[in-house]
């Protein structure tokens, strides 16, 4: 993020480097992928290159129905057998019709 930030800025490694006080190669590896700069220091290397940093923090969005586990959480194991029980039937019987439909049983 730091090196497209300074890119987008169009300086040079050596002019943030200035802009920080700091080193061209301290510029480099904080643009190389092994970089951990604390919030501080990417913070004032962005505001060095006419960016900010901006934290969002929003919903997580699952692509579970976390609402359905907590249902069937909520049953007895007894009830969650039954349950299963009922959708293999269910399951059995679309099968079955899909069979008859193609004349695969008699």
């Amino acid at each position: 993020m730091i090196r497209a930030a300074r890119r987008s800025s169009r300086l040079t490694q050596e002019q943030l480097a200035q802009r920080l006080g700091t080193s061209q190669s301290a510029v480099a590896k904080l643009e190389g992928p092994s970089a951990n700069p604390t919030v501080a220091t990417f913070e004032r290397a962005l505001r060095a290159t006419g960016h900010r940093l901006e934290l969002v923090v929003s919903p997580e969005i699952s692509a579970v129905d976390e609402g359905l586990i907590r249902r069937q959480l909520e049953l007895t194991p007894g009830q969650r057998i039954a349950a299963a029980e009922s959708l293999y039937v269910a399951a059995r019987n679309v099968a079955l019709a899909g069979e008859r439909a193609r004349g695969e049983l008699a």
